[in-house]
Order: C-alpha cells, then structure tokens, then sequence
C-alpha cells in the first residue's frame, strides 16, 4: 500500500467531519453529530454495494464514527467526536510502526491487495520501507495535534487541522520527493554526460547478481567496486597452455604474461557472451567450446573483480590482436613454474595456475598469490 492508496483510504473518514462542522454552525451539536453518524453508515453502504464486500477500512472508521458519534450524543459533548480522526491516526500509526521499524512488514502484505501480486525488487522495497518511515512521522505528529486541536481549540481551527492540513501535509511531502527524484535524475544525467565514452560495468555481488553500474574510470579507481571479468586458458593436446604477452600501454600488469584471453562483461552483457568476444577479438577465436572452472573475487590496490574462469582445448593457428596483446605463444607447464615468481607472470595468472594443476590436470601446487591480493575461490 503506498501513500496514495493510504489518503484514498482515509479520505472517505474526512467527509463526515466536514458534514458535521457544516451541521453544527446551521443546526448545533446534536444535530451536527446525528447527519454525521448518518453520513458514516452511509459511506459504508455505499461501498459496500459497490465492491460487494466490507472494506476493512471503511467499516472500521464508520464504526468509530458510530461509536464516538454515540458517546458524544450520550454526553452532549462534541469532544469525543472530534478525536475520532486522532484515533483512527493512531490506528494507522501502529501498522506504519510495526512495518518501519520490526521485521513484520504488514505494509508490504497489504500492498499486495493493490499491487495484485507483482514483486518488489530490493530497491523498492528499500523505497517502500523509507517511505513508511517517513509516514510514520507524519501519521503520528498530525495524530497529536489534532487530539489537542480537539481539546483545547475552537471548532473552525479543529476542523482544518483534522482535514485540510493533513492534505497540506502529503503534497508538501509529494513535492519534496518529486523534486528530489528529480535532482537524482539530472544529476544521473550529469554523469552519464561526463563518462559518455567510457565502457560501462554492471556492478554486483560475489554471486554475480548485478547492484548497480559505473564506467570503466571508476571501476579502476575504487577497489569497492566489484564488477565481473571473463579468462579464457587455452590448452593444446600436448597439455601447453596459451599466454599472451600484455602491451606495454596497459594500465595494469603492462608487459607481463597473463590469461591467453582476459575480459571485463560490459553493462547488461552475459558472461558468455563477453568470453566469446573476447576470444574473437583478442585471438580470432570461434566456434570454440569452454568449460567454467571457478569463479572468485580478485582484488587489487585499484579495483576489485569477480572473474570466472574457463577453459578451452585447439589446435588451431591463434591470430593475436596486436593493438591489444604484444606477443602470444604457448608454453610448457615446466617453463611455466620455473618463471612464476620472478616478475614475468601477472599475480593474476600465478594464481589460476594452481587452479589449471588441480582441477585440469589434476595436480596440487599452492603457492600464495602476491600480497594485496586475497582471492576466495568458488568452484564452479
């Protein structure tokens, strides 16, 4: 239920006050009270004859109007009558607090009467619970002085307490979020305009499940930023593994020997579909098939990656791309482990090959990967 469907549901409880306030300066207190009562039972046969069913909402604030209506009859004091909206605030004010500030989110259950079974995502539900919280506050503040209005000020100024400031209420708080939404979305624009040509990233979990996004810049900038990477190792039938020899223009690791073919997955793009265009660009490979070996988070002094890593086996001519790779060759996995460690390899490819040992040719060899760096590996 969101706060438009609140006002609609307690919009029908104003009209008897309104009734009553008009009754009362043409007929008195009596008279006010009784079309009042009237207008309540009214209401409610109204709706009902409309839906079919007995709104919750309505039948209890007919009942209340009922009942304080009656008391303030009995007593021949307009009082009782006047703190009906206050109780009904209150009312409200229980479920608001119950769904902002416990796990019980009955808001959330009740939306889905209106919302006729579509989901929230995290984020609006997030919005939702905000929401409410903030309701809450006013719901609660506007329960507590109209119960003063009704006890200590004059019927005209009761009045527009109990119904027109609580209007006044929701669209200075409407236009406060609208304006809001719209400074996020100029200031979205902003930035968008400033990275236009960058590349961008889905940003994501360790599962892989996407939060948000950002350009390339700030994914290199900010270790915080995860974001997923695709490695392709490609093996011959002597069981040689494919390096590639990164170009001396690189941002990181330049001239070092690395994964045959490493990736990040742009912005709404599928792993799969990354690994293969990174082959075809990088190593003019197609129609290849890759098996995923292990997926983990590799961090760095400048950013932080979610790389899952496959697997591949050709025996076909590579066609290195020479804007991106300098050299390529494929390597015995003796020489291998005579230069790991010596500043030749990437960090990187150091530690996916105890990966390759253990898992593709089924052999242990751990050596730590270098400091900085604490990968958690997740076999695929």
């Amino acid at each position: 239920m969101n706060r438009l469907h609140i006002i609609k549901t307690l919009a029908p409880g104003f009209l008897p006050l309104i009734i009553f306030i008009v009754a009362d300066s043409l007929w008195g207190i009596r008279v006010g009270l009784i079309v009042a009562v009237a207008a309540g039972i009214a209401e409610l046969a109204y709706s009902y004859a409309k839906e079919k069913i007995w709104d919750r909402f309505i039948l209890i604030d007919t009942l209340l109007i009922v009942a304080m209506g009656g008391l303030s009859l009995l007593l021949e004091n307009d009082v009782f009558f006047r703190l009906k909206p206050a109780i009904v605030e209150f009312i409200f004010c229980g479920v608001l607090g119950v769904s902002a500030f416990t796990p019980m989110n009955i808001v959330l259950a009740m939306s889905r009467r209106y919302l006729k079974g579509i989901e929230l995502s995290e984020e609006q539900t997030r919005q939702m619970t905000h929401s409410v919280k903030m309701m809450f506050f006013i719901f609660f503040g506007h329960a507590v002085l109209t119960v003063y209005a009704a006890l200590a000020m004059s019927l005209a100024a009761w009045g527009f307490i109990s119904g027109g400031l609580f209007y006044i209420l929701f669209a200075v708080l409407f236009l406060a979020e609208w304006l809001t939404k719209r400074g996020r979305v100029r200031r979205a624009k902003a930035v968008a305009a400033q990275y236009a040509d960058e590349e961008w990233f889905d940003i994501v979990d360790t599962e892989g499940h996407v939060r948000g996004r950002a350009p390339r810049s700030a994914c290199h900038s900010q270790p915080g930023l995860l974001h997923p990477v695709v490695h392709l190792h490609v093996l011959n039938a002597q069981d040689r593994i494919f390096l590639q020899k990164r170009s001396e223009r690189k941002q990181i690791q330049p001239g070092k020997w690395d994964t045959a073919v490493g990736g990040h997955v742009c912005s709404g793009e599928k792993v799969e579909e990354a690994l293969k265009r990174e082959a075809e660009e990088e190593l003019g490979l197609c129609a290849f098939q890759a098996v995923p070996v292990a997926r983990y988070v590799w961090e760095s002094d400048i950013e932080s990656e979610l790389v899952t890593m496959f697997v591949t086996r050709t025996d076909r001519t590579l066609r290195i791309n020479r804007e991106e790779i300098s050299a390529g060759k494929f390597w015995k996995i003796s020489k291998i482990r005579e230069v790991r460690g010596k500043g030749i390899l990437t960090p990187n490819l150091e530690f996916e090959f105890d990966i390759l040992l253990k898992h593709v040719f089924g052999k242990v060899e751990c050596k730590r990967p270098a400091a900085g760096n604490a990968p958690v590996l997740e076999r695929k």
